[in-house]
């Protein structure tokens, strides 16, 4: 979909938005917070990152100074965190590592769970080939369909793919998997409607029957809903574009994570602006989590 065609569609209202580290306690961490992920649950937003592994723990309100804000620190280095979600039936946060190399030498997401306190659990690889290492699965969401429980992982670039192929709209993939005894077992595909013209794809939340998928490149939201007993769309659904400045500009430039917050509502996080990249007008919003509304009735 053309900026264009985009800028005739209702936008996204603003409700309240802050940068994480005015949230966070001083002293919490390093001051980049480079938002990957996020989880809305109990009252709490759960953002992760891809530059630290620790989980920052945000009371939904975004007030500055909260008590209950908190950065959950965790073992080790970095991974490239990219989604969280929370596995409801096993009382378990997963959270989805892009792309790491299997001893095979393919590359392949890597799925970690912590407990719902986010101590470390275990890891299991995921059963879906990836052509290198920046270019793989970037949103995650549990769903319980059918007396099942799956996964859905949404791939980055169009028809999963990278480079220029990668960025042609009309391509929208998301995995199924199912967990197995030693890994992710991958169940099937499901095709977004070609009418989504997404350049990217960053993240994904389901609410009931209800899909929410955010694009980076393309700034945008979009809402399909599907079938009652199938992996199918009942029609196209709706794009609703992220608030563009005066000049119709993006502005929220690094969109992540998204999550379902009520039926009209939902929570999303920015990366970091890259300098040198994009245009100054992008570190407004970068590193942040915001709150939005969905117009509609």
């Amino acid at each position: 979909m053309s900026d264009t065609a985009l800028s005739q569609n209702p936008t996204l209202q603003l409700v309240k938005e802050h940068k994480i580290h005015e949230l966070l306690p001083e002293g919490s961490a390093d001051d980049r917070f480079e938002a990957s992920g996020v989880c809305a649950r109990d009252g709490y937003f759960y953002v992760i990152f891809d530059n630290a592994p620790h989980i920052a723990r945000l009371e939904s309100s975004l007030t500055v100074g909260h008590p209950a804000n908190v950065l959950l620190r965790q073992r080790g280095e970095s991974a490239g965190f990219e989604d969280v979600t929370y596995h409801e039936r096993a009382h378990r946060f997963l959270i989805i590592i892009e792309s790491l190399i299997c001893d095979d030498g393919v590359y392949r997401p890597n799925i970690e769970e912590y407990t719902d306190d986010f101590r470390y659990i275990e890891n299991k690889w995921v059963d879906f080939a990836l052509e290198g290492a920046n270019k793989g699965i970037e949103g995650l969401v549990y769903v319980h369909r059918d007396g099942q429980d799956y996964v859905l992982g949404l791939c980055e670039g169009n028809k999963c793919k990278g480079g220029k192929e990668g960025r042609k709209p009309g391509g929208g993939r998301i995995q199924i998997f199912e967990r197995g005894a030693s890994q992710w077992d991958h169940r099937g595909t499901i095709k977004l409607p070609k009418s989504v013209r997404f350049k990217d794809y960053a993240s994904l939340d389901v609410d009931n029957r209800r899909l929410a998928v955010v694009s980076q490149m393309s700034s945008a939201l979009w809402i399909g809903e599907f079938q009652e007993k199938s992996w199918d769309f009942i029609d196209d659904g709706t794009v609703y574009p992220f608030p563009r400045d005066e000049k119709g500009e993006i502005v929220y430039c690094n969109i992540e994570g998204v999550s379902w917050i009520a039926p009209r509502r939902i929570v999303v996080v920015s990366d970091r602006c890259k300098p040198g990249e994009q245009a100054k007008r992008c570190a407004e919003k970068d590193q942040s989590v915001h709150i939005f509304d969905i117009p509609g009735a």
